[in-house]
């Protein structure tokens, strides 16, 4: 029996248990021991008095001792192991020359070199090959070589023959047991890398998985908001063009110019509200995939036009630092346009009333920045890895789709990412990256220092202006 392995089978000795093989060969080594004293107690006390009822050699009392001693070993080293910790694992040859010593005392006050407790010479090298590597393995094949060879002296048996057959038989035994552990090993780590392989292309899949569904969502919500601005627009509309018909022919009949600056007035907005229904139909259209030379400051208002109907904007200004002469760049417009969209939006969304939203563009390093800047609460440490996750949200009514599209529309342009560039409870900054051959060959464009307050359009301004002129 072997009550030294207890470490792991690498070149440095464990002091805990880890690895599945480990764990197995653990169980493996305790089970023996535990066999090998129940069973020593049973040749003792029962077996041996049937076979040899006179033998004088035999010593019951004090092979009983020397087996209690052997439980409470193993009491200790059960223990150990429950505790996942190994019992003596920095020193595995002492416990293998203790081991020797406990099985050379078993066979000389049994029955000698005629002992069946011999067999605890081979017990001892199987678990010895299946917790240490080969070289704690074949020293301890000397020591029980050894150990058998003082027990031949001790009885007066100076019979070569038989330690020499013991020997050889143990290191046959030593051989095929090392052998067979290493193949063991190789396997149980051969599994392991399978198996973590297998879980990180289970993951993977459920990445994918997660993301399709996310992406045929947004699709799906797309679809159906085209299909209602057409809706809206189609019931709408002819209205519309029926009253405005109206204005028409009342600015034709009156002569009173405070009245036909009221008509114009009126038709002005008309013609906003028709617009506006364009804007909607247009923006929600099947998105084309044909790329388009594009001027970026353009785009940029193409998604503010949708943006100032979110019902968030109210008291919010929106500064533009747009940097001069930025060159144009091929882009699918109506992709980039939703990813502005979805960008003013949640900055919308972070920032309180009162606050400030920015808009800024450069060209840096071959890259055109647009960076979008709040002065909302801004992300928290632990959700930088998070934010762009398919479904990851910290809005109370958000759907966690929005960031994660935009990665994935600019994921999908070889040209094209976005980041998180600051965040702090003042505010955050995110930036989408674009370039092409032809961009990075132009020197930097800074974004100027000063910017343009887009927070009212010259209707909003003519509106409030005829409100003050109202209420006087």
């Amino acid at each position: 029996m072997n009550s030294a392995a207890l470490t792991s089978p690498s070149e440095s000795t464990s002091h805990s248990i880890g690895f599945p093989f480990d764990l197995a060969a653990e169980a493996i080594a305790v089970r023996m021991r535990w066999f090998g004293v129940l069973v020593g107690f049973a040749l003792v006390n029962l077996i041996s008095n049937d076979f040899f009822p006179n033998d004088p050699q035999r010593n019951v009392p004090l092979l009983n001792v020397i087996l209690g001693i052997g439980v409470i070993y193993t009491l200790f080293d059960t223990y150990w192991s429950l505790q996942g910790r190994v019992f003596l694992s920095k020193s595995p040859l002492v416990v293998s020359a203790l081991e020797a010593i406990f099985i050379g005392l078993l066979c000389h006050f049994d029955l000698g070199e005629q002992s069946p407790f011999r067999i605890y010479y081979f017990m001892s090298l199987l678990v010895c090959a299946i917790r240490y590597r080969p070289i704690v393995t074949y020293s301890t094949l000397l020591v029980h070589a050894a150990s058998f060879g003082v027990l031949l002296i001790a009885v007066r048996e100076r019979l070569f023959l038989n330690w020499l057959i013991l020997a050889v038989s143990l290191a046959w035994v030593a051989w095929a047991s090392t052998r067979l552990a290493g193949l063991f090993r190789a396997t149980s780590a051969r599994l392991a890398i399978v198996n973590e392989e297998l879980e990180q292309r289970i993951v993977e899949r459920t990445q994918q998985l997660k993301e399709s569904q996310a992406m045929l969502v947004q699709q799906e919500k797309q679809a159906a908001f085209g299909l209602l601005a057409a809706g809206i627009a189609h019931e709408v509309g002819n209205p519309l063009a029926a009253i405005s018909s109206l204005v028409q022919l009342l600015k034709r009949r009156t002569t009173d110019q405070y009245t036909l600056d009221r008509y114009q007035m009126l038709d002005e907005q008309l013609r906003r509200i028709q617009g506006t229904l364009r804007e909607l139909v247009d923006f929600s259209r099947p998105a084309t995939k044909v790329e388009t030379l594009c001027n970026i400051h353009e785009v940029i208002e193409d998604a503010l036009s949708i943006a100032k109907y979110y019902k968030r904007r109210k008291g919010k200004r929106i500064i533009m630092r747009y940097a001069e002469n930025l060159p144009p760049i091929r882009l699918v417009r109506p992709q980039i346009a939703q990813v502005f969209l979805n960008l003013i939006q949640n900055a919308m969304d972070a920032t309180k009333e009162g606050g400030t939203i920015e808009i800024s563009t450069s060209l840096e390093q071959g890259w055109i920045r647009i960076a979008i800047r709040d002065t909302g609460h801004g992300v928290t440490d632990d959700h930088h890895d998070r934010i762009f996750d398919p479904y990851f949200t910290t809005k109370t009514t958000g759907t966690g789709l929005g960031l994660f599209v935009c990665r994935h529309i600019l994921e999908r342009l070889s040209n094209g990412r976005i980041e998180l560039s600051t965040s702090s409870p003042d505010g955050s900054t995110f930036s989408v990256l674009l370039t092409s051959d032809e961009i990075r060959t132009y020197a930097d464009i800074p974004a100027p220092a000063y910017g343009v307050d887009h927070s009212l359009s010259v209707t909003d301004a003519l509106l409030m202006e005829e409100d003050d002129s109202v209420a006087k």
